[in-house]
């Protein structure tokens, strides 16, 4: 017993001898780098860098995480370089451990099997805070899921209200009339001939009072809302009444000069007063300007105004569910767990908040839309954002949100849609004017209208 007692003494004194020279303590583990790719650049870097260093030395730190940004690009250059990484293509990068994503990315890396499904690293109970809209959307490959929300986006309706309340005190118009596109049009009629009237010595140049920022979601949302679906397995269903509906509300007021047509972003025409409203992601809210040019160099301020998207009279309140989520690839359990232990952190209700509070996006959980938001509004410093959440907020109730479809050549129908859309509502325009000069306009327009949907839908 007491030449136990001496060993333990003997080595008690020199684990604290050992622990006193530098080197010989024993060590933690050193730290996991986990390489991050993404697209929020712009305003949405500073805040997305504030909040990962407050992630690795916070959480981080005590999980022996780091999270490194290694690409910061946009979602194009981001898709290429993933495809150049998973074809282990010359020159390629190699897969970052997490990464933003759209379902048309993220669907090739997993027929690849490169990601991880998020459903072994998430419980069900984990699951069942987030809004089920936006989780849904990440389930490819027979319900796998591989994109995890992370930030989402929707449409609303923008609406310039120092233009718009001038000419309705004029007018008659309400901000009620544009909760329907039935509604939009009727005013788009008594806006063009308002803004005519403001050149007596000009006739027939009023001004377009709406625009959509994608004639391809104008279609495809809109036709839900009337029952309908928009695309037939991986084509167009032009033949259904509800499409012929959705058609001639946007190609008549296009025609006749009262909707944009233009190959840019709305907010482009918002800041010379050329639009005063316009259908678009709330994504891009930020880039709307505080001020109107006027073309005779006049400046004033644009007060911006923030209203759900509209519907068809008749039909059910939807909406379009957009944006990017992150994904996880395939490397070991351990470096995949706590890629999961950083998507939990940045997703918490108070974290997703405070990245969407500076931006135009929207938050993932449901605790976020709800109490924490109604808490947390009023601190956020943008007033843009503010508005906006607070009409994201209604739509969250009111609206069922529409996940777009999926599928190989998705994104090159859409650019020939637009761009056929747009080249025929152009030429029809420029006939129906000529028409118009020897007869009624709206004789003029039925003469170019008469086939003009057989004709673009010819094209596909």
């Amino acid at each position: 017993m007491k030449k136990l007692l001496l060993y333990c003494s003997i080595l008690g004194m020199i684990s604290l001898l050992l622990a006193a020279v530098p080197g010989c303590a024993g060590r933690k583990a050193e730290p996991a780098i986990l390489t991050l790719w993404h697209n929020y650049g712009g305003q949405l870097k500073e805040t997305m860098d504030e909040l990962i260093d407050e992630f690795n030395e916070t959480v981080g730190t005590g999980e022996g995480i780091i999270i490194s940004v290694t690409t910061i690009s946009g979602s194009a250059s981001i898709h290429e370089k993933l495809v150049m990484a998973a074809n282990d293509e010359p020159g390629a990068s190699p897969l970052p451990d997490i990464t933003t994503a759209y379902p048309k990315t993220a669907l090739l890396l997993a027929e690849k099997e490169l990601l991880v499904d998020l459903d072994q690293l998430f419980t069900a109970e984990e699951l069942s805070r987030y809004v089920p809209q936006f989780v849904e959307e990440g389930r490819l490959e027979g319900g796998s899921l591989y994109i995890f929300p992370t930030a989402k986006s929707t449409e609303v309706l923008f609406l310039n209200r120092t233009i718009f309340d001038r000419f309705a005190r004029e007018t008659g118009a309400t901000i009620a009339d544009l909760e329907t596109f039935e509604g939009i049009a009727r005013v788009a009629v008594l806006y063009y001939d308002w803004t005519d009237r403001q050149t007596p010595a000009v006739s027939n140049d009023g001004k377009a009072f709406f625009m959509s920022d994608s004639l391809f979601n104008y279609a495809l949302v809109g036709c839900r809302q009337l029952g309908a679906d928009f695309i037939d397995g991986d084509s167009i269903a032009f033949s259904s009444p509800q499409y012929a509906r959705v058609w001639e509300s946007y190609f008549k007021p296009a025609v006749l000069g009262r909707a944009a047509i233009y190959n840019g972003y709305a907010t482009d025409l918002f800041k010379t007063g050329e639009i005063v409203c316009s259908t678009g992601s709330t994504a891009g809210v930020m880039f709307f300007s505080s001020t109107v040019t006027h073309p005779d160099n006049t400046t004033e301020p644009a007060e911006l105004a923030i209203l759900p998207y509209p519907f068809f009279e008749g039909g059910a309140k939807i909406a379009m569910q957009r944006g990017a989520g992150m994904c996880v690839t395939r490397s070991t359990r351990e470096r995949e767990r706590m890629a999961a232990v950083f998507l939990k952190w940045f997703t918490s209700p108070e974290n997703n908040l405070r990245f969407v509070s500076s931006t135009g996006y929207l938050p993932v959980t449901g605790d976020a839309f709800g109490e924490i938001m109604s808490r947390e509004i009023e601190t956020i410093p943008h007033e843009k954002i503010k508005e906006l959440l607070s009409t994201c907020r209604i739509m969250q109730k009111e609206y069922a949100f529409l996940i777009p479809p999926l599928f190989q050549g998705i994104d090159e129908l859409q650019e020939r849609y637009e761009a056929g859309f747009k080249e025929i509502a152009s030429f029809s325009r420029e006939s129906c004017r000529e028409l118009a000069l020897n007869s009624t306009l709206e004789r003029a327009y039925e003469a170019v209208a008469e086939s003009a949907l057989t004709d673009f839908s010819n094209q596909f």
